[in-house]
């Protein structure tokens, strides 16, 4: 009978607990919207980070670029995907075999004036690829400038073979082979002794694909920051030994480029249009079954790699440009943060506010998810106007947007929110240990807002600016990150091309401890000392 009472009581005791605590929140959130400065400020969040970013849809120097849309990758990121290709059809499984004797390159030193020298991730290699189409998928192995022998595809990734350069005495030999939707690359010093490199499946290869002899080189990048600069180049790839076997065409080489320009890995121009492939040595080396005794030289430029975010000085935009004026909202909802405690206190109200729940730390877990739900309606609902807006109006005026996976895109929307939500609560918190909502204002924007300025405006030097966005509130702003660092593309990815030291949900991280910590403050003050 004692077991058949008790749970009913245990439940009846539960409920005014929870009861209690929705009729709290709905004081709150009533409080909050009854007072027009509070709701009119969380308004101007949304429309200053709408406002600010349409900044960056405006109209400019477009430096070269043409204006077209990017070519969008397998994964959904942006591409570069130019190169001089020499090619044949390859229906079904088969293999290609070729010896990279050297690559050479050729910089563009000004107008009219070049010279000598080679792009580090320059590229002379083989490649199987989803038709001529830019953005199509494929696999290579290749040599490069400075980076021996990788193995690469669908654009983002990248494997390492073995370290050095080619020559005219020791060449490298490279072999594609594909047995379905695979595709197997092997390196060899002397033709005879083959290693694997890796075997992989590129996205969308179909039963009949492109096979053949490509070179690409991207500019020469100098400097770093706000000092960096890209100077044009190509190169040349001498090839040796073409063998073949398997389903290829009979139709023999054909010369040709993918993409039409050097997209922005060549100061977004067209400095070497190329392509150029001549043929060297005997023999055919072009119908099926074609053994070694013939070869090409082949120059080519652009690059084979996603688009980075230090490429942004091409006039290609990204979604951060959009979204720049996130700080601002983030000050105004550090205002209202603050004022939802420091009013109370200036005006007396605290007292009453306690009384009727002297469960004090319900009361501050109430204001901060008002405070935190409506930063993050605000941030979302910014974003998610401006992102698309903004992308739309650049690329009417002749700006290409560069292209996220649709899943970067959402991450990047929800953490504005995020970030402005959490923003609030921690003035709140701020604001409820000073009691005064000017400085509790101050801490949060000399503490989250001015190292995020210092930092993405290139005012420090990389090594400090990084600094602050490792140890700093503004570490926060990571989540709003989204480009993305590759090995195999040479940039600036430091704070001023919008790359953090953190991850972006490592960032958030750190912006979310400093709230906990000082919600926790908060939280011990507040019930410890009188009103």
């Amino acid at each position: 009978m004692t077991a058949t009472t008790s749970r009913p009581a245990t439940a009846a005791a539960r409920t005014p607990a929870l009861g209690g605590f929705g009729r709290l929140l709905h004081a709150e959130w009533t409080k909050f919207r009854t007072v027009r400065g509070w709701t009119w400020s969380a308004v101007g969040a949304l429309l200053v980070i709408c406002a600010v970013g349409l900044l960056a849809t405006a109209p400019g120097s477009k430096a070269g670029h043409d204006g077209a849309g990017l070519p969008v990758g397998p994964g959904g990121e942006a591409v570069n995907d130019s190169f001089a290709f020499v090619h044949q059809e390859l229906r079904g499984d088969g293999t290609l075999t070729v010896a990279v004797s050297a690559l050479t390159g050729e910089i563009q030193r000004g107008p009219g004036e070049s010279g000598g020298g080679l792009a580090p991730w320059a590229k002379a290699g083989i490649i199987v690829k989803d038709g001529l189409g830019q953005g199509s998928g494929y696999a290579a192995v290749m040599v490069t400038g400075a980076h021996g022998v990788r193995m690469q595809y669908d654009y983002t990734h990248d494997r390492a073979g073995a370290a050095g350069a080619p020559a005219p005495a020791s060449p490298r030999w490279l072999r594609l082979r594909r047995t379905g939707g695979t595709i197997t690359g092997y390196q060899s010093a002397d033709g005879t002794r083959w290693t694997e490199i890796g075997a992989v499946r590129p996205a969308r290869l179909p039963a009949t694909a492109q096979v053949g002899l490509f070179v690409t080189s991207p500019s020469i990048g100098t400097g770093t920051g706000t000092g960096m600069g890209f100077s044009p180049a190509a190169a040349t790839g001498t090839f040796g030994h073409v063998a073949l076997s398997g389903g290829w065409s009979g139709d023999g080489w054909q010369t040709g480029r993918v993409g039409s320009n050097a997209g922005t890995s060549a100061s977004y121009g067209d400095s070497f249009p190329g392509p150029e492939a001549v043929r060297t040595g005997g023999g055919s080396g072009g119908g099926p079954g074609s053994g070694s005794g013939g070869g090409f030289k082949v120059t080519g430029a652009g690059d084979i790699a996603p688009v980075v975010g230090g490429q942004a000085g091409s006039g290609v935009r990204t979604i951060e440009n959009f979204l720049v004026g996130a700080f601002a909202g983030l000050i105004i909802m550090a205002v209202v943060g603050a004022g939802s405690v420091t009013a109370e206190y200036r005006r007396g109200l605290i007292g009453v506010t306690l009384a009727a729940s002297p469960r004090r730390a319900r009361v501050l877990v109430a204001k901060a998810l008002v405070v935190g739900g409506v930063g993050f309606v605000a941030g979302a609902v910014a974003a998610a106007v401006i992102v698309p807006f903004g992308g739309a109006r650049s690329q009417a005026n002749g700006f290409p947007v560069l292209t996220v996976p649709a899943m970067t895109e959402l991450r990047v929307m929800a953490g504005t929110g995020l970030l402005l939500a959490v923003a609030g609560v921690l003035a709140l918190a701020v604001g409820t240990i000073v009691r005064r909502g000017a400085v509790a204002i101050t801490v949060v924007v000399v503490g989250m807002v001015l190292p995020y300025l210092l930092a993405s405006g290139s005012v420090l030097p990389d090594g400090a600016s990084q600094l602050l966005l490792r140890v700093t509130p503004a570490a926060g702003f990571a989540i709003q990150q989204s480009v993305v660092r590759y090995g195999q593309v040479f940039t600036d990815y430091g704070p001023s091309s919008g790359y953090f030291p953190l991850a972006p949900w490592a960032g958030f991280a750190v912006l979310c401890g400093y709230a906990a910590v000082a919600f926790a403050a908060a939280t011990v003050l507040l019930r410890r000392r009188d009103v």
